[in-house]
């Protein structure tokens, strides 16, 4: 006679990690648009921050050339020296700032480049002030790190952007941390350099905390100067600037991001990733290294065409009842702000009381793919992605106005 097999398995005990982290947004509604697509359903996703051009060719070339070279094997944890040179010699080039390469350290994107910094620095409870409207994985982060996020509301009449006397109100014995982005996503905002200067000042006062500059949109600028809160002296040593490859040179899939900071900090966070990945893929570096080295004239061709996208996109918008936008100064998104539509009805009897019953319902009316602002830390808009072909951002938001249309 056969054995009797048990068939009823213990309960899965997860994590109270895993269990208070919410899944990213933007790759959620990207799933959900992928699933419709495969039934056949013609889907415009603006949901994805991926530019939507090919990495230039000097760059493949440099990463064939690189396995024909034989980069096959483990790299060093903060990424290859002269990887690390090159990036120094960017910041001096476009930043006005003196790095050595002990200062840099070289991830699997600028998002692990952001993660290895929040858990080198956040222990629990410690408060981690993040500026609002902000990048979706910014508190999932914190909360990894057991820290408290403190968001802070940049208002709309200010194009988003949080001001340097609500930092300063904020600030409590236990904040550790601020985070920010700019250019943002979502909003599009940059911060001036008197803005900064303003920031700095606030942070020069409180030496126990740091500041994530999270710039990995700089090169996405349609206002001419891109500042860092590293240049102001007084605050460089407790400011940690994160950037990559992903956006400037359309190099999403080869995930290479990096930060810069004091030695101290860019240690801590080499030992973090050295028990998490180690060093990024070798042939991606040096495909980096080549991207550095060929400046910028490809990434200002696409700035170009981004910033054509926006004013398309914001001429489109003005079409559409309901919608108030900001105008974007960079990155690619267009984040309009939705109450018009909050308490009106579908078709179908369904009532839309949230940003993200509209996203939603515009998923499955007009077939086409947006983000629930709540995930920014904004739950009144929505942000649609402009990194697509000009024909289809036309055909996307002619389907939004016909959809907005038929709710009463």
């Amino acid at each position: 006679m056969p054995a009797t097999v048990a068939t009823d398995r213990a309960p899965l005990v997860l994590s109270d990690r895993i269990n208070a982290m919410q899944e990213s947004q933007t790759i959620a509604m990207a799933k959900k648009a992928r699933a419709l697509a495969a039934e056949g359903v013609d889907v415009i996703s603006l949901s994805f921050g991926e530019p939507d051009f090919q990495t230039p060719q000097y760059i493949k070339d440099a990463a064939k050339q690189a396995l024909d070279e034989g980069y096959t094997f483990y790299t060093p944890v903060p990424g290859y020296l002269e990887l690390r040179q090159a990036i120094c010699d960017k910041f001096r080039r476009d930043n006005q700032l003196d790095y050595l390469p002990e200062n840099i350290v070289v991830s699997t994107g600028a998002k692990q480049s952001l993660a290895n910094a929040v858990l080198s620095l956040v222990n629990p409870g410690d408060e981690v002030i993040v500026f609002s409207p902000y990048w979706v994985s910014y508190e999932e982060m914190v909360r990894l790190a057991e820290g408290v996020s403190v968001p802070l509301i940049g208002a709309f009449e200010n194009n988003f952007k949080v001001t340097a006397a609500q930092v300063e109100a904020a600030i409590t014995p236990r904040t550790r941390l601020i985070m920010y982005s700019s250019p943002c996503n979502p909003t599009g905002a940059v911060f001036s350099r008197e803005e900064l200067a303003e920031l700095a000042a606030v942070v020069a006062r409180h030496p126990h905390i740091h500041v994530l500059a999270d710039e990995i949109y700089e090169y996405i600028n349609f206002v001419g100067e891109h500042v860092s809160l590293a240049q102001f002296d007084e605050v460089k040593d407790q400011v940690i600037t994160i950037n990559g490859f992903s956006k400037g040179y359309a190099m999403t899939g080869w995930r290479v991001g990096y930060l810069a900071a004091r030695r101290e900090i860019a240690a801590a966070c080499e030992k973090i990733q050295s028990q998490i990945t180690s060093g990024t893929c070798s042939i991606a570096q040096r495909a980096s290294i080549a991207a550095l080295e060929g400046g910028r004239a490809s990434a200002d061709e696409m700035v170009a065409a981004y910033r054509r996208r926006r004013d398309l996109v914001l001429e489109l918008a003005k079409d559409i009842p309901g919608f108030r936008t900001n105008v974007p100064s960079g990155a690619f998104y267009l984040f309009p702000d939705v109450t018009g539509y909050f308490g009106r009805t579908t078709a179908a009897g369904e009532t839309i009381a949230t940003a993200s019953d509209l996203a939603m319902y515009l998923l499955n009316d007009a077939h086409v793919a947006a983000v629930d602002g709540a995930a920014f830390g904004a739950p009144d808009c929505l942000r649609f992605s402009t990194a697509a072909a000009d024909d289809k951002l036309r055909e996307a938001f002619e389907r939004i106005k016909i959809s907005l249309a038929k709710l009463t």
